[in-house]
């Protein structure tokens, strides 16, 4: 699934929540690639090792211990606490994982610079697409939003909302408000800081992870023992 605006020697991938020969079971079924959530890890680890099989990867991916961070991290670096990551190497697979929050893919024109961020609310107000696009070394890129909660479902609290319209007014027009609560479109919140530094070409932006529950995995459905999708970007 490359979005067709993207150079044809980047490849992207969202995983489904259900893949031929997944070991996950319950909640996790049957394609979980997170460690994290109290899946069994040898369930995880088949899947990790048929993500790389099945999708012919160049390599295992980097994974990330996410925490809704501002941190952006070189696909290189021995760390691995970030909510994004890029990459300038051919072969050298980015990934984040999600299960509500907005996976946010990006390219250069000439595709020899890729990454992905992991965007929920918090990671949002926290910098992480501001820190994420200032590591790319121009700013006319391609970016593709991977599928995120839908405005329907992300409600959140006033003092949530004071957080987002103090980091900048704008965003208040990814807000709607019913009674005492407030529903954030996080792909218009995303779109709105995107737009801010100078980034025009978005696709997506279309799906929720809360409704499509045969296709993907969400925490607000499910809780705590949700399964994760991984969102990988590379350079062929």
């Amino acid at each position: 699934m490359t979005p067709p605006n993207f150079p044809n020697n980047v490849g992207l991938l969202s995983t489904p929540r259900y893949l031929a020969g997944g070991a996950s079971v319950g909640n996790y079924d049957n394609f979980n690639l997170a460690t994290h959530t109290g899946d069994n890890l040898d369930a995880v680890a088949h899947n990790r090792e048929l993500l790389v099989t099945h999708f012919e990867l160049p390599n295992m991916p980097k994974w990330l211990n996410q925490t809704h961070s501002n941190i952006c991290l070189d696909a290189n670096s021995h760390d691995c606490e970030g909510d994004a990551v890029i990459t300038c190497e051919k072969g050298v697979v980015c990934a984040v994982m999600t299960a509500d929050c907005l996976p946010i893919f990006a390219s250069n024109q000439s595709g020899t610079q890729v990454g992905i961020a992991h965007a929920g609310w918090q990671g949002i107000l926290n910098g992480v697409i501001e820190s994420f696009i200032t590591r790319f070394d121009e700013r006319d890129l391609l970016v593709h939003f991977g599928a995120a909660i839908c405005a329907k479902n992300l409600e959140i609290g006033e003092e949530v909302f004071k957080q987002f319209i103090t980091k900048d007014e704008k965003l208040n027009m990814a807000f709607t408000q019913k009674g005492g609560k407030y529903h954030l479109d996080i792909y218009q919140a995303a779109r709105i800081i995107l737009n801010d530094l100078g980034v025009k070409k978005i696709t997506g932006g279309d799906q929720c992870t809360v409704e499509q529950e045969q296709d993907y995995f969400s925490y607000r459905r499910d809780g705590a023992n949700s399964g994760r999708m991984a969102h990988l970007i590379w350079i062929d």
